[in-house]
């Protein structure tokens, strides 16, 4: 069997990495894979093949913040990908994220209604049924149900168009390539229950869904000796509340853990990682900032040594942070934002109203007093080892063979 995976990019950032661990899982059951990607680099030995151009790319987000058509440039550069993918010739094509400025929509689908190929499409986010953005909630917008215009959010979130509202014409040309004029067999993937069902009130309802959960490597993640990391930190005695993003603003919630640092006593300790240079100059007594890492080793002994996580994510999908933070024995908090509430149950967190302060406080004082949650959080963190979440996608593959 061979899979041809199309993403933004290959082997950085979260959907990067799922690229990567699918074609390991598929390489060890002696099938082959090769990954499409637009943007940056490959890690050494994965099959992998850069179609776009920082020269393209450029172009392309030129053509989104004025024209505000994001996913529906880079023409040349797509007609390569299909000449690949015909050289090539693979079983099945699994996409993965189509924004990210590097890739003309209406031209591969196209491709791909003719090709007479099974297509898996994993939607790590809802720009596939929406005019322009990638997550609604912040705003409360519904017109995806029916018609994106005037959007709220144009200039505001990603993939920006600065210059342009042009959801409305977006928004038509994804119902008339996806809705109007299907797909043959092709089959959505989503990581969480929350983004199914927002699926099935879309355009794209026809289509079949599957849920696959994210997986995460528990041979990475796990609990770490703290003492040492604590000590030299100076947090000895201190209840550690930890928060993770690689971008902190409104959205991902960091208003509300300056409130905890200001409103809980001196024997908490907030640490947030992923801070920018502007805000990490910038922090309030009672909070300590890093800058982003990609050290998974880093991150395990920051999990690790949190007395409690919390996610106060205002709109996400199903964020591996939460795995993490499991997968290392600490246990979670989570507003009630999309699928974050679908990794966390009593045994091993709390989910408090979504942008309810009050609430989140009382939760992280009653955790505080709560016994140990240490194995409960490894029991639940063993349900998303990624072995066994990506050899579903094998079985997706085989199932749509077989067909």
């Amino acid at each position: 069997m061979k899979v041809l995976q199309i993403n933004t990019v290959c082997g950085s950032g979260s959907v990067g990495r799922i690229t990567v661990d699918i074609a390991h899982a598929l390489e060890r059951a002696g099938d082959a894979c090769r990954i499409a990607y637009g943007r940056r680099t490959a890690p050494e030995g994965v099959d992998s093949w850069r179609f776009g151009t920082d020269a393209d790319m450029a172009v392309h987000v030129l053509h989104t913040f004025f024209k505000g058509e994001q996913g529906f440039a880079s023409g040349k550069q797509t007609a390569r990908l299909i000449k690949e993918i015909r050289q090539w010739d693979p079983d099945i094509i699994h996409l993965h994220n189509l924004h990210g400025f590097y890739l003309d929509t209406e031209q591969l689908f196209g491709y791909l209604r003719q090709a007479g190929k099974p297509v898996v499409w994993t939607l790590h986010d809802c720009w596939a049924f929406t005019g322009h953005c990638a997550y609604f909630d912040y705003v409360g917008c519904d017109k995806w149900k029916t018609l994106c215009h005037d959007c709220p959010q144009h200039r505001s979130a990603y993939p920006y168009a600065l210059f342009k509202d042009n959801s409305e014409q977006n928004y038509l040309r994804k119902k008339r390539m996806l809705k109007d004029q299907p797909i043959p067999d092709m089959t959505l993937v989503t990581p969480c229950r929350w983004l199914a069902g927002l699926v099935k009130q879309s355009f794209l309802m026809d289509y079949p869904v599957r849920v696959i959960y994210n997986g995460i490597d528990l041979s990475r993640f796990h609990p770490e000796a703290e003492g040492d990391l604590r000590a030299r930190l100076g947090l000895e005695g201190k209840y550690v509340i930890l928060g993770v993003a690689n971008m902190w603003e409104k959205r991902k919630g960091y208003p509300y853990f300056l409130e905890l640092a200001e409103r809980l006593g001196k024997e908490y300790q907030v640490i947030l990682i992923g801070l920018d240079k502007k805000k990490l100059k910038s922090l309030p007594p009672g909070v300590l900032g890093l800058a982003r890492t990609e050290s998974v080793e880093e991150l395990a002994a920051y999990y690790s040594m949190a007395d409690v996580y919390v996610n106060a994510t205002l709109e996400d999908n199903f964020p591996t942070t939460n795995l993490e933070a499991l997968a290392c024995g600490t246990p979670v908090i989570t507003f009630a934002t999309g699928g974050s509430v679908e990794s966390v149950d009593t045994s091993c967190g709390k989910i408090v109203p979504k942008g309810d302060l009050e609430a989140l406080l009382e939760a992280v004082r009653e955790l505080r007093g709560e016994p140990d949650k240490k194995e409960a959080c490894l029991k639940r963190a063993a349900l998303y080892d990624k072995y066994d979440r990506f050899q579903e996608y094998l079985e997706l593959y085989r199932s749509l063979l077989k067909k």
